[in-house]
């Protein structure tokens, strides 16, 4: 019997592997966005209730029932020879009737997601640059962006290859038109 010798791991097999390990500290959350690793503490509580304000206008105003998860990862298409991007979304959602998240593994395909949602913190950039073309690259519809620093609220739709086609921003305060399967108008009047 002869010892089989195996095939040598990939650059990007050996990130994603050691990604996968890694034991973050209670609260962080480790993603891994376009080749690169990102930890982030726990959010403040500002960050906690913009997404709070969200979450009760969406199941008290949208068309479609939805689901919600507030630490869901997600496995996404990647670009430029990176392994599957892995993020977790401040906030997901996707119709209750497909019960996505029923059974799924800690991370999971994002067929079905109708909507992420992030709000800026420690990392800013990474929410609106590498975050926003990591949910295109997946087709995730709808991409919901507050960002903390520029008082504003992006909608961006349209997803196409590594970006969205389409966006609206809004000052904080002002309403944003949710399409379907939301259908209503966000109102923003209690972020300021």
């Amino acid at each position: 019997m002869t010892a089989m010798a195996h095939e040598p791991l990939t650059q990007e097999e050996v990130l994603l592997e050691g990604f996968l390990a890694l034991d973050t500290p209670e609260g962080f959350r480790a993603e891994l966005i376009e080749g690169e690793i990102v930890v982030t503490p726990p959010p403040d509580g500002d960050h906690e209730d913009y997404i709070e304000l969200i979450v009760n206008q969406v199941y008290r105003r949208s068309r479609t029932d939805m689901q919600f998860s507030g630490n869901k990862g997600l496995k996404l298409q990647s670009g430029g020879g990176c392994p599957k991007d892995h993020v977790i979304p401040d906030g997901t959602f996707a119709p209750r009737k497909l019960r996505l998240y029923r059974g799924a593994d800690s991370w999971m395909p994002c067929d079905g997601v109708a909507m992420v949602l992030e709000v800026t913190s420690t990392k800013p950039k990474a929410d609106r640059e590498a975050k926003r073309r990591c949910y295109a690259r997946g087709g995730i519809p709808l991409y919901l962006l507050v960002d903390r620093e520029a008082s504003s609220v992006t909608l961006f739709s349209d997803p196409e290859k590594d970006d969205y086609r389409e966006h609206c921003t809004r000052p904080l305060g002002k309403p944003l038109a949710l399409p379907e399967p939301f259908a209503f108008e966000l109102d923003t009047t209690d972020f300021l």
